[in-house]
């Protein structure tokens, strides 16, 4: 972007006229070039970097900073009009509770348009569940049987290339299985993960791994579930024996998925996990709204949507609580909050370390000012539930799910409970991809979208007013049906997904 010049006369866009505190300004403004603000022109008092925050009023030191309408930290000295607004004069305050108690039942609710399309092409199992694709996977209970797992993985996909009707086979690699306790919240976590992927709908048959004399066993992560067939690397006499098994199975599992064929499926049978990772400070200006609008239509079709990632609703809690279905879904997202904090005071950090130095280097001051932009990819429909991490996902709308801001982890619980679809935006260029739930990723702007065009699978940049996003915003729905339907996502094309899976890590290494 070219520099704005002390000639040119800056006006900054800012979310909510008359309310904020602040805008940003969309190009590099140097000091002293004017800015126009609700009360006049004046002169910037510093350099502002482009996507970054100017004040639009004098704000006093101690005084709450707002944008979006919503407070996104407190001023930490006096603040004058024209001058860029960043982590040298803005942060938290203490921990409170925001915005009070649930108020009840939320408003009727409505989408801002009607769903464009009622149904997708999909596969439809024998248990009456919805797929996207069709993968067949190698699962290590153990990291010891994860290499051996991508061996056959690897030369299963050779061997079977252009199977029609085979998405792949995917080998779902962790480091985790052994060294920890069993029972504990970490051990309950990874099965409870495990377990998800081996059911998932898009998996049409499973093969697991194990080294034998693992922690987690076989019988521990399915229990009554389906497990398809078990092998054991010391029991078979190593790896080239397991291997050799291993695709003989396959081989096996194969000829059972050339027979299938798409079909039309309701669009109320689309699992959506949200997620957003680099963001920058367009996200809560234009990819993330216009997700939010697509997550609507959605919803309004009959799907099911979620939100995660907790550390980045600290600071929006309070309007998830205020779309809650119920008081008792409300009080689950405070309770959230409230064990974050403690989580992470015990680890000796906090929740305001969440924006992270790209965050930042985009414009991103707090998390507030974070979670303030990443609940909007959740739109506006009721709160219907709030589940733990990996937990399945059965109610229709709108479902929380408890999860680390950190994006791979945050998508492999998403995934692990259900999420047949992904869309994932992203400021500074993320290259993340998932498997076997497919990924749609949505720059913030058009500069990135160009700049990274062989990642970016949908540029959300022009959506800048709220009309625009919601033009936008169904042509991400569509967009969505459309990889539902088979249309491949340019993170598949480049062959991400297996690498990314990364169950949630807690408690003791022993």
């Amino acid at each position: 972007m070219t520099a704005a010049t002390p000639t040119d006369v800056v006006e900054p866009l800012v979310p909510m006229a008359g309310v904020d505190d602040v805008g940003l300004v969309i190009s590099d403004v140097g000091r002293g070039t004017s800015i126009r603000i609700p009360a006049g022109v004046v002169a910037a008092v510093d350099d502002i970097p482009a996507g970054h925050k100017v004040a639009v009023r004098a704000i006093a030191a101690g005084a709450p900073v707002h944008k979006y309408g919503e407070v996104i930290g407190i001023a930490r000295a006096d603040i004058p009009a024209g001058a860029h607004v960043h982590l040298h004069n803005l942060g938290v305050g203490e921990h409170t509770v925001r915005g009070g108690p649930s108020r009840g039942a939320p408003p009727a609710w409505r989408a801002p348009v009607a769903p464009t399309r009622e149904q997708f092409m999909g596969y439809r199992r024998a248990d009456g569940r919805a797929a996207t694709r069709n993968y067949i996977a190698v699962l290590p209970t153990v990291n010891c049987s994860a290499t051996v797992a991508r061996m056959v993985a690897q030369a299963a996909n050779v061997t079977h290339a252009g199977v029609p009707g085979l998405d792949g086979v995917i080998a779902l690699t962790h480091d985790l299985g052994c060294g920890m306790a069993e029972g504990t919240a970490g051990d309950d976590i990874l099965r409870r993960t495990l377990r998800g992927y081996a059911g998932h709908a898009n998996v049409v048959a499973v093969l697991t791994i194990s080294l034998g004399c693992e922690i987690n066993q076989p019988e521990h992560v399915f229990g009554g579930h389906r497990s398809g067939a078990t092998l054991g690397i010391q029991e078979l006499g190593g790896t080239a024996a397991t291997v050799n098994v291993a695709l003989a199975r396959i081989e096996e599992m194969v000829s059972a998925v050339a027979a299938l064929r798409r079909e039309p499926i309701p669009i109320a049978e689309l699992v959506l996990g949200l997620q957003c990772g680099g963001s920058d400070a367009y996200s809560g200006l234009t990819a993330n709204p216009t997700l939010g609008v697509a997550a609507d239509l959605l919803v309004a079709a009959g799907g099911r949507v979620i939100l995660g990632e907790t550390p980045e609703i600290y600071g929006a809690e309070h309007l998830l609580r205020n779309r809650a279905a119920t008081p008792r879904v409300g009080r689950r997202i405070d309770e959230l909050i409230a064990w974050w904090h403690e989580y992470t005071a015990r680890n000796g950090a906090a929740l305001d370390s969440n924006p992270s130095t790209g965050n930042k280097a985009g414009g991103i001051t707090t998390i507030w000012e974070k979670s303030l932009g990443a609940v909007l990819k959740a739109g506006t429909s009721v709160l219907n539930d709030v589940v733990d991490y990996a937990e399945p996902v059965t109610a229709a709308g709108l479902t929380f799910m408890d999860t680390p801001g950190y994006d791979p982890v945050s998508a492999t619980g998403m995934v692990a409970g259900g999420a047949n679809l992904l869309a994932f935006t992203t400021g500074r260029g993320s290259v993340f991809g998932s498997r076997p739930t497919p990924c749609l990723k949505i720059s913030t702007t058009s500069r990135l979208y160009q700049h990274m065009r062989g990642d970016m699978d949908f540029d959300a940049g022009p959506a800048m007013s709220r009309d625009d996003q919601i033009h936008h915003g169904v042509r991400l729905f569509e967009a969505l049906v459309d990889m539902a339907s088979g249309t491949p996502s340019k993170s598949e094309a480049l062959g991400f997904g297996t690498e990314e899976i990364v169950p949630w890590r807690m408690g003791a290494v022993v």
